[in-house]
């Protein structure tokens, strides 16, 4: 499908505007992910009340699409928080590692067979985040603990992907982005509840990116990647958002004039260069979105 082609890089590019806007935001990470969620769900709202013909969700189906939502919370919730104490080169290569992680999730949880390529694109990749952590670990403890939050939200993405995979194979776009979104939206004002946030009273500045964080990195970014999820299978396009750190890393040095260690070059390579080498032996149909028959579980 040559919209894959023209598409896909679009996505990626929105996508990679994301921890910009977040870096220029004077808010806390959780009140940055709720309202990147609100808003674009709140976008969304007319386009789902205009569907000519509403998707009937079984019981089965809305648990999946509730799993989805919380992968999706999680995933901002960590990865936000994750840029408040690390720079965007270390979170962004750091919370891009989820194909690797989705590739696990498939082994354990699809019963696909565990190839030597995803076995050596595992060890690079830990070796990778290991640089960064080590680097970032001398520089400041805050640091570290960015490395970790952003390595957790690439656990939660995996969840995200894999359920996304799961339900776009027989849903239209909107019926499964829009019920998702606001389930995330939903949660992430519940733990901005608890964890008392305050959601009003700061600038106009803060609620412009916030805003632009809703419109670009997520409805264009996102959706892209959840519409190339009926074509392709989830590790497929996971890899495909590698381009992010690329993009955000350049965008980094020139808006915000974040520098690049040794440590993060040498790591970012090496994370990279193991997450191609995992997926690099896969075979999909661009059309049908299909792997050969002993790979058709992807997600």
């Amino acid at each position: 499908m040559a919209s894959l082609f023209i598409l896909i890089p679009i996505g990626i590019l929105a996508a990679s505007t994301a921890s910009i806007f977040i870096k220029l935001c004077d808010a806390p990470a959780l009140i940055i992910a709720t309202y990147r969620m609100v808003f674009a769900s709140l976008v969304l709202i007319p386009f789902a009340l205009h569907k000519k013909k509403a998707r009937e969700w079984g019981k089965k189906d809305m648990g999946w699409l509730l799993l989805s939502g919380l992968f999706l919370s999680l995933h901002f919730a960590f990865w936000i928080a994750s840029l408040k104490y690390t720079s965007v080169a270390s979170s962004v290569v750091l919370v891009t590692t989820h194909p690797v992680f989705v590739g696990i999730g498939s082994h354990f949880l699809l019963r696909e067979h565990l190839r030597w390529n995803l076995i050596a694109g595992i060890v690079l990749s830990v070796l990778g985040s290991s640089l960064i952590g080590y680097g970032d670990m001398a520089t400041s403890k805050e640091a570290f603990m960015g490395d970790g939050l952003a390595l957790l939200g690439a656990i939660m993405a995996s969840g995200y992907f894999l359920v996304g995979r799961k339900m776009r194979k027989g849903q239209d776009l909107l019926s499964y982005i829009f019920p998702v979104y606001s389930t995330a939206a939903l949660v992430l004002i519940v733990f901005s509840l608890l964890f008392q946030q305050p959601f009003f009273g700061y600038s106009p500045t803060t609620y412009l990116f916030l805003i632009l964080l809703a419109l670009i990195p997520q409805l264009i970014g996102h959706t892209t990647f959840n519409w190339a999820l009926k074509y392709l299978p989830a590790s497929m396009v996971a890899v495909t958002i590698l381009g992010e750190p690329v993009g955000s890393t350049i965008l980094a040095y020139f808006i915000l004039g974040e520098g690049l260690t040794a440590w993060k070059v040498l790591g970012g390579i090496l994370i990279l260069a193991g997450i191609l080498i995992a997926l690099g032996r896969q075979e999909v149909n661009p059309i049908t979105g299909s792997l050969p028959s002993s790979k058709k579980n992807d997600a």
